[in-house]
C-alpha cells in the first residue's frame, strides 16, 4: 500500500469517528432538550420545534435523528432511564463509609425521585393515560423503574438474604410510596415535613429488614443481647470439648 493510500485510510477514519462524535452530541444535546421540555412545559407543551431551539440545532438537524416527537421521547425515555441508574450508583458509592447502607441508599433513591429526569418520566406516565399514541410507549414504564431499582438494590446490597419474592414485594411498595410522595413534593416542596417524616418512618423500618454488614440476620438477636452471648456461649462449649481430641 502507497504512503497516500495509507494517508487517506487514516483520514477516512478520523473523519468517520469525527462525524460519529458529533452524532453522539447533537443526539445527547437533543435529549436532555427533550427531558428540560417536558419537565418545564409537559407533555402537551413539548414539541420538536422547542426541542431543537433548546438544544440549539436545526429543525432539520433534529428530523435527521428523530424523525417525529414519538421517536424523540422514545430515545429520551431510554436515556433517562439509563442516567438515572448510573446516577444512583455513582452516588451511592461515593458516600462515606458510614452513609453506605441502607439509609443511605433511601436518601439517594429519594433524591432521585425528585430530581428533573424522574419528573420527565412521571410526566409521561400520568400523560399516557389519555393520550392513545403514548400509552404503549409508557405502559410498562413503572415496571422498567422498578426493575432497575430491584437491580440497583441488589447490586449495592449483595450479602443480604431476603428471599426474592419479599424484596421483590417490598421494593415495589416502597416505589408505589415514593411516586406518591414525589408528586405532592412537586406541589408544596414538603413545606411542612410531611415528607420527611415518612421518609424517616421508612428508613427505621428498612433498618430492621436489611441489616448493617455485618451485623444479624433479620429475626435474629443482637450481638449484645443476652440472647446473643448465650448461642455464643453454647457454640463456644462443643469446640472447647472437642478441642483436646484434636
Amino acid at each position: 500500500m502507497s504512503v497516500s493510500s495509507r494517508r487517506r485510510r487514516r483520514h477516512h477514519g478520523e473523519s468517520r469517528r469525527t462525524q460519529e462524535e458529533r452524532r453522539s452530541r447533537t443526539q445527547a444535546r437533543l435529549l436532555e432538550a427533550t427531558t428540560e421540555c417536558l419537565v418545564d412545559l409537559g407533555w402537551s407543551g413539548t414539541s420538536t420545534t422547542e426541542v431543537a431551539r433548546r438544544a440549539g440545532v436545526s429543525r432539520g438537524a433534529q428530523q435527521h435523528h428523530y424523525p417525529t416527537k414519538m421517536v424523540l421521547v422514545a430515545a429520551a425515555l431510554e436515556h433517562l432511564l439509563e442516567a438515572q441508574r448510573l446516577a444512583y450508583e455513582t452516588a451511592f458509592a461515593v458516600l462515606p463509609a458510614e452513609r453506605r447502607n441502607v439509609e443511605g441508599a433511601l436518601d439517594l433513591l429519594w433524591q432521585v425521585f425528585r430530581g428533573r429526569p424522574a419528573k420527565a418520566l412521571m410526566e409521561l406516565a400520568v400523560a399516557a393515560r389519555t393520550d392513545d399514541e403514548l400509552r404503549p410507549l409508557c405502559c410498562d414504564l413503572n415496571e422498567r423503574i422498578l426493575r432497575v431499582i430491584v437491580e440497583v438494590f441488589e447490586r449495592l446490597f449483595p450479602a443480604n438474604t431476603l428471599p426474592p419474592d419479599f424484596t421483590d414485594t417490598v421494593l415495589r411498595g416502597l416505589f408505589a410510596m415514593f411516586v406518591g410522595l414525589s408528586l405532592q413534593n412537586a406541589l408544596d416542596d414538603d413545606v411542612n415535613g410531611h415528607q420527611a417524616a415518612v421518609l424517616r418512618q421508612v428508613k427505621d423500618i428498612a433498618r430492621l429488614i436489611v441489616p448493617e454488614p455485618g451485623g444479624p440476620a433479620p429475626g435474629g438477636p443482637a450481638p449484645d443481647t443476652p440472647d446473643a452471648q448465650a448461642v455464643s456461649s453454647d457454640e463456644a462449649e462443643p469446640r472447647a470439648a472437642a478441642a483436646p481430641g484434636t
